[in-house]
């Protein structure tokens, strides 16, 4: 029993304190995501034009979520998550949108945003169900997610002359 209880506070107070998660949803990576914790439970917003994306969490479902640390980024603590779609309207959706609202960073729409997520997104609720054992000893290093990003390109032969020349004095 304590060492459940503690299981949760470790939970509750890592989530809380990190940025970000990690989430893998059922048959997908796992995905770095923003949040808030909300009454027991995180709270993310996605899958709709400029959020982002939610692959694999469906209502009723399970996530595995783990959580870094603030300071090192270092794993601290992975569980187990029930996934639930807050409607939108309803109590629940008004509360985590409120919190969600005062973390989203460079919102396109600003005040407007709430409105777009009830229309074109979706909020979901995950609740921890259970803290997993001790940490792996590997890194669950993955191969990254495809993107239309590109590497930076080797830098050209003369800029460290132009950097690094002795300005004259005169």
């Amino acid at each position: 029993m304590t060492s459940e209880l503690l299981g949760q506070a470790l939970v509750e107070e890592a989530t809380k304190k990190s940025g970000l998660i990690w989430v893998k949803g059922a048959g997908t990576a796992a995905r770095a995501l923003w949040h808030v914790w909300h009454e027991g439970a995180v709270c993310l917003v996605g899958d709709g034009p400029g959020e982002q994306p939610l692959p694999g969490l469906a209502d009723g479902g399970s996530a595995e979520v783990t959580v870094r640390s603030k300071d090192k980024g270092g794993r601290l603590v992975t569980f187990t998550a029930t996934v639930s779609e807050l409607p939108s309207g309803s109590a629940e959706w008004e509360a985590a949108v409120a919190e969600l609202k005062g973390k989203r960073l460079n919102a396109p729409d600003g005040e407007a945003m709430t409105g777009r997520w009830a229309r074109e997104c979706r909020v979901l609720r995950l609740v921890p169900a259970g803290v997993s054992g001790p940490l792996p000893d590997g890194s669950l290093a993955e191969a990254p997610l495809p993107s239309p990003a590109t590497t930076r390109q080797p830098i050209p032969a003369g800029l460290p002359r132009l950097l690094f020349r002795k300005r004259r004095r005169g």
